[in-house]
């Protein structure tokens, strides 16, 4: 292992490039574009290329080419430009383009966004959202693992945090079970053959191919591509103090960070209060949440937006009043660095919602 002390974005795009991404285009929007400017430095190094690409649509037609070559390939931006990027986000589902996806959010605003798309038709992309650097290094390569080995886009969720910390971290290579061959890509192999290959979203075969499938018919496969996706990719999570909670806080991303450490000082000072952190945001860790929250009088859901992700919490099904304690906190940039996510004030958040449990008894809490 060789630690480097690194600001988020230069670690990240080094460890897009360990992961083997060589090619990648973007839009300047800050903080992607500080990951934008590390592809630009590194990637030639290594023979591959970054494009500064006039707006979003060109950039993810230029990594959908790329992509559709067989080449591990990536693009992103903020919210506002993946909003652009959202009909190429769906035509890649179903065309079964491998691609990684960042959205540096500006705050968690996207969370709709990024698990439930912004697309047409039926299609879904794994998220990962990590909650430091660290983990950002791993999850970034591990995308790129399950773009490849699902033949769909996946979406990191980072921030302006993860962009600008620094923190000791390896972007070595990570070790992955081996890959299915790229025998579908559009590698020139084939070409003047009479068996040229086709990735395309709306057939998977040519008109003149002696079996051909109907769009109907290859629209109506998507959804059991879906649910092998879905079935297959197990749950990333993380849970602290859970076991005896009275109360259990769930948050993702760096706000995680702080009520992670807010719950464990809490914890040290006698208050039963637990956290769990969901790392896979699509496929969402329901059986892991119902679990942890099995004993608990009372489920609060911290975000710093006007409460998403609660959603997701509400649908896992679980027997307990599920609350918003968080809210939507902004600096005067608007890049998402939150007045509101400071340790005092989470923790101020997480007591009052306990006392206004306390008060209203436990048997009302629970109907």
């Amino acid at each position: 292992m060789s630690l480097e002390l690194l600001e988020g974005s230069e670690a990240i795009a080094r460890a897009m490039i360990a992961a083997g991404c060589r090619f990648f285009a973007g839009y300047p929007m800050t903080p992607f574009t500080e990951v934008l400017e590390g592809m630009a430095e590194h990637l030639p190094e290594v023979g591959g290329v970054c494009v500064n690409a006039e707006s979003e649509l060109e950039a993810i037609g230029m990594a959908w080419g790329a992509a559709a070559g067989g080449t591990r390939a990536a693009t992103g931006s903020v919210g506002q430009g993946l909003s652009l990027m959202q009909e190429s986000i769906a035509e890649l589902c179903f065309a079964r383009v491998p691609m990684v996806v960042l959205n540096m959010a500006r705050g968690q605003g996207d969370y709709f966004q990024a698990t439930r798309g912004g697309g047409h038709g039926d299609y879904r992309t794994i998220v990962l959202a990590p909650a430091d650097l660290p983990e950002a290094v791993e999850l970034v390569q591990l995308a790129f693992d399950l773009a490849d080995r699902f033949r769909n886009p996946v979406m990191f969720m980072g921030d302006y945090y993860l962009a600008h910390v620094v923190e000791a971290v390896d972007t070595g290579p990570r070790v992955f079970p081996p890959l299915p061959a790229k025998d579908w890509a559009l590698d020139g192999s084939t070409s003047g053959t009479g068996k040229a290959r086709i990735v395309s979203p709306i057939m998977p075969t040519k008109r003149d191919a002696p079996v051909f499938v109907e769009y109907g018919a290859y629209l109506e496969a998507i959804g059991e591509r879906m649910d092998a996706m879905t079935s297959a990719v197990e749950p990333l999570f993380e849970e602290g103090g859970c076991d005896d909670a009275d109360y259990v806080v769930v948050a993702y991303g760096t706000p995680a960070r702080i009520v992670r450490y807010v719950a464990e000082k809490m914890r040290r000072e006698g208050v039963r209060v637990g956290f769990f952190r969901p790392i896979s945001l699509y496929p969402f860790p329901v059986e892991a949440l119902v679990a942890a929250t099995r004993s608990v009088k009372c489920v609060g859901v911290y975000e710093l937006n006007a409460g998403q992700m609660i959603d997701d919490v509400r649908l896992t099904g679980i027997d307990r009043t599920v609350e918003f304690i968080g809210g939507i906190s902004f600096d005067d940039s608007g890049f998402g660095i939150a007045p509101e996510l400071t340790p005092a004030r989470v923790e101020a958040r997480i007591r009052r919602a306990m006392e206004d449990m306390a008060g209203q008894g436990v048997q009302e809490v629970a109907a």
